[in-house]
């Protein structure tokens, strides 16, 4: 199993301010899958995914991912983890406003020695005709497509995304779902998608749904459609 999260808890506060976000999660992902978080506003969607990307620490439980416990780890080794296996890309872009597309795409491209060949990306994410173009100078959709080629250039094995379709409308929502699935089975990458959005489940290999902070419903979707298919 590629993610393992086992009594997972997280609260914020003290004594009668205490408000529990995530409370005693449980769950596995298997490797290679695209992976859907659901749930309502303050369900703990956002910091489950937080947790599991080390940006956050649990009161208790523990994370392993790809053989690995994150919550066991210093600082300093947790940095170079999430350095050397995970990627993010987040509902707002966070590109550096003077640095051209490809200059924000290689910006993490040294990260990692096993990352991937910016003209790889800038390809597969068709990009090729903005690569000298500042974000300022393109669409919301192209600024998304942008900051997942940079989370990407450095090869990572889990891919964490915190409402990337949120900030984008419908026709660019749908052109990078079908980027993340092309991902995936191009590079064979594990990808977590917090979302708002019930329709891309549809497109997932695992759901797990969230309430209050406990998961609601947690199943394998055997017949995901294709994200070109998808409709909301």
């Amino acid at each position: 199993m590629f993610i393992k999260v086992k009594n997972l808890k997280k609260s914020y506060g003290e004594k009668e301010n205490r408000m529990v976000i995530i409370n005693d999660i449980n769950l596995n992902v298997e490797k290679g899958r695209i992976c859907t978080i659901l749930g309502p506003s303050g369900s703990g969607k956002s910091t489950l995914l937080n947790l599991i990307g080390g940006l956050e620490e649990p009161d208790s439980g523990s994370i392993e991912i790809d053989g690995i416990d994150i919550t066991e780890l210093n600082s300093k080794k947790l940095a170079l983890f999430r350095r050397n296996k995970l990627g993010f890309v987040f509902q707002f872009y966070n590109l550096i406003p003077n640095l051209t597309v490809r200059e924000n795409i290689e910006v993490c491209e040294y990260l990692s020695k096993d990352s991937l060949k910016v003209d790889e990306l800038i390809g597969t994410l068709g990009l090729e005709d903005h690569q000298k173009k500042f974000p300022r100078q393109i669409s919301g959709g192209q600024q998304q497509r942008t900051a997942l080629a940079r989370a990407l250039s450095k090869n990572p094995a889990l891919l964490l995304c915190d409402e990337p379709t949120g900030a984008l409308d419908y026709k660019s929502s749908k052109e990078l779902l079908a980027l993340l699935e092309q991902i995936n089975k191009k590079y064979n990458t594990t990808i977590l998608i917090v979302t708002h959005n019930n329709a891309i489940a549809n497109m997932s290999h695992q759901v797990i749904n969230l309430r209050d902070g406990l998961v609601s419903e947690n199943y394998v979707n055997e017949k995901p459609v294709q994200a070109a298919d998808l409709t909301w």
